[in-house]
């Protein structure tokens, strides 16, 4: 569904969605642990538990990101610290708006379905917002030595209020992931009064969203 377009209004059998609510998951596994000789070789940063993080940036008609937010001391020992605005990550989880947040900071994979979820109220979001844009990255991938092609069952999915998935998109499995650590999966954008869907799919090196950031500012 690379590349892919659809319309949040209706599926393919002309229901309309309820786009009251629409959910951003993102899931993957938890790492399996090395053990035995090749373990110990590589060291403890090898065996580092996956760390996969959801991200959401609130586009203008520009196409720009219009408020970044403020700096603060972190608390939860993440090493970026912007809060309060248009970007939607783990040290800013909740909106000004209140009406898209991030449920959560799974760090390992651990538990089923989605490890981490971005709700986003669509029709509630006023004008100003025109396109949102949602990113995952492997948090400290490069120091642990980490990218997308070792992660199992990793996959972003976009759920209405009723739990009907519109789209899944999985990352694992692809031999073009290697080397790659962050990634833009899809976006929404408003178009003739409604909201559409667009499965991305574009991959980076880089593991700091910030990066990828800075064609949005």
């Amino acid at each position: 569904m690379k590349g892919q377009t659809i319309d949040l209004r209706k599926n393919d059998g002309g229901t309309e969605y309820d786009l009251s609510e629409v959910t951003i998951g993102l899931g993957w596994d938890v790492r399996k642990k090395e053990t035995g000789f090749f373990a110990s070789l590589f060291g403890e940063e090898e065996d580092a538990e996956y760390d996969l993080d959801a991200i959401a940036f609130l586009l203008d008609a520009n196409g720009k990101v219009v408020n970044t937010g403020r700096k603060a001391p972190t608390t939860n020992g993440r090493s970026i610290s912007y809060y309060g605005g248009d970007i939607i990550f783990f040290n800013s989880m909740q909106h000004p708006s209140g009406h898209i947040w991030l449920t959560g900071d799974n760090r390992t994979g651990a538990g089923e379905g989605d490890d981490e979820q971005i709700i986003v109220k669509l029709n509630d979001l006023g004008q100003q917002y025109q396109k949102i844009v949602f990113v995952v990255a492997i948090y400290m991938g490069q120091a642990h030595k980490q990218h997308f092609g070792m992660v199992e069952n990793a996959f972003i999915r976009a759920v209405d209020k009723r739990g009907r998935e519109i789209a899944r998109f999985s990352l694992s499995g692809n031999s073009a992931y290697n080397s790659m650590r962050s990634m833009i999966f899809a976006e929404v954008y408003r178009h003739d009064g409604s909201w559409k869907f667009r499965a991305i799919g574009e991959p980076h090196t880089t593991d700091n969203f910030v990066d990828l950031l800075k064609q949005y500012t």
